[in-house]
Parts: structure tokens; sequence; C-alpha cells
């Protein structure tokens, strides 16, 4: 990673440094997508309580960012979201508040957020794409969240046209990789499954997937998001959020997503889907037509390879991962 900028070099703050995206980011840089003018600074929690505005004004002064990528939040999956709405909605509208206001009181020149796909309206056509965000209700699983994180679109925007910040959004997809979330009640769903897979051919049960399997998802490889985020960094302008996505045509649905972590796992029990539980928004496919006009190049990661990383960076983490 590059040392202390010169006079024209950034400052990058990358809040929730410590979690999943920030780990990736953190990986492509030291894998050499850095840039020498550039010095990166991630913090955690444990470095502030952004839901306190004094608290996140003193970071902003100790650090002095000329730069932020905005990723902290309280997140979870589907069950902890229907049971927090009011959780959700409160600790993310302050964490995104207390953020924004301190980069535009410290000058920072741009902010980074990152938004997610759960956002846009439970009733809509597909592809979603970037125009649709505020067209109707998110789905009600998860509306607190989804409503704090479309109000960073508002403030983004109320910012821009009043003290003329350049504020914007990245909206990804399903995100995993290592450094994850593993854990089975709280955390998404692929990572859930990995852990579930997991601790199945350790015991040598079948493993019982939640819902009936048919919901939807395109899946983004968290390396393949930390590249995507440094090219929004450095060179997109819009205040207009954009969605960072694989294609339709790479959707997969929960059965093949479980079936993806039992093949890298080399699972050999039974595979049950147990349709008492929730299945959630059955899907949200996402038009990625605006990136692919950006940058029409861009390689992902196959899911399959990227689930076989994740798996096998799990397993030899496994004492250590959080779950």
């Amino acid at each position: 990673m590059a040392e202390s900028p010169g006079p024209a070099g950034r400052r990058v703050l990358v809040t929730g440094g410590t979690g999943l995206v920030g780990r990736a980011i953190e990986t492509v840089l030291a894998a050499g997508e850095g840039q020498p003018a550039e010095h990166w600074i991630f913090v955690s929690s444990r470095d502030a309580d952004l839901t306190s505005a004094e608290e996140t004004k003193a970071l902003f002064e100790r650090h002095k960012p000329t730069h932020v990528i905005h990723l902290a939040a309280m997140v979870g999956g589907l069950f902890k979201n229907m049971r927090c709405n009011l959780d959700f909605w409160r600790r993310n509208i302050h964490i995104n508040d207390n953020v924004l206001h301190s980069a535009y009181e410290t000058g920072v020149q741009k902010v980074v957020s990152c938004l997610s796909t759960c956002i846009f309206p439970d009733k809509t056509t597909y592809p979603i794409d970037e125009s649709m965000i505020h067209n109707g209700p998110p789905h009600s699983s998860n509306f607190g969240y989804s409503y704090a994180k479309r109000m960073i679109d508002i403030q983004n925007r109320a910012y821009s046209e009043q003290h003329g910040c350049r504020f914007t959004a990245v909206i990804p997809t399903n995100v995993f990789g290592p450094h994850d979330n593993f854990n089975i009640e709280d955390g998404h769903v692929l990572p859930g499954l990995i852990h579930k897979v997991y601790l199945a051919k350790e015991t040598g049960s079948a493993l019982t997937v939640w819902g009936t399997g048919k919901p939807r998802r395109q899946f983004i490889y968290s390396l393949d998001l930390a590249r995507l985020l440094l090219w929004v960094l450095r060179e997109y302008e819009e205040v207009e959020p954009i969605i960072l996505s694989v294609g339709e045509e790479d959707e997969v649905s929960i059965r093949e997503a479980a079936e993806a972590v039992v093949e890298a796992m080399d699972f050999r029990g039974d595979l049950i889907f147990d349709s008492s539980r929730a299945d959630g928004q059955f899907k949200k496919t996402a038009s990625n037509a605006k990136l692919r006009r950006y940058l029409p190049s861009f390689q992902f990661t196959p899911f399959r390879q990227a689930v076989k990383e994740t798996c096998t960076w799990f397993s030899t983490n496994y004492a250590s991962a959080r779950k």
C-alpha cells in the first residue's frame, strides 16, 4: 500500500473498513491496484461510533481525508431484518447522516457510499435500473434498512445541489467473499450456506436450506466489487448512483447457489429445502447496462470460482472467521 502522498495526493478514509468489502479493497490494493498518490485509512467501529455526530466529526478531523468510501452500516440477512426493522432504520440513518455531514463540514472532495439492490421497489418491472429507486415501497421484510439506504441518494443530491459536493453512491447486488459474516441466523444467504455446509460435512448430517430455493439473486464477488469501487472513486463523476453487478444472464437461484457451495466443499450428504421458512423477495434482477457503458470489458470472476475461493478461505480461517 502507498505511503502518505504529496500535496496533490488523496487521503482515502474507508468506513466499515474491516468488513467484507473493506477487506476486499485492502486485498486488491495490496495486489497492485493502488496508486502512488493515494494513502488509505481503514477504520471500524472500534475507531469511532458513527451513530455519534461528535465521534464522527472527531474521526474526520483526526484523519483529514480528501476522499471517503462509506461502507459502514448495520447489516444482516433476511431474518434479522424482519425482526429489527426499526433498529436498521435508526442506526443507519444516524450513521449515514453523520458521515455525509462530517464529510461536508471538513471539506472532503468526494464520497462514495454503498447502497443495496434491496432498496428498490418490491412491485416493479425487471430488470431494475438506477432510475427506479424511489418508484414505490421496498419489500416489507427489510423496509427499515432499505429506506435508510435510499436516503443516502436523497442526501447526495441535496448536498450536490446546495453545496456543490461530489457525493455519489454505488448499488451492488448480493456481495460475498472472504471476511464475510458467516453467521447462520443473521448473515446473508451465501455465507450462511457456506457455514451450514461446513457444519453438515463435519457432523455427517443433511444440509437444510431455509425456503424453497426458488428465489433468484445476482451475486458479486467482493474482490470484483472492490476493483469497481476504486474505479468509481477515481473516475465516476455522476451524482446519480450506479449499479455494480454481474449481468442479468448470471442470475442464479438459491438452489443453484447451494449446489455451487455443495460442489465447492465436496459435500456428499442430502440437500433439503425447508419451505416453511420465508423466501423473502423472489427476485430483484438488476441491469448493469450503465456500468457496461462505462466499462464494457470488465471481467467478473466466474461465480463457481468465486464460491470455491470463498469456501476455501472460510475452511482455512474457520477459527477466526466472523460467525
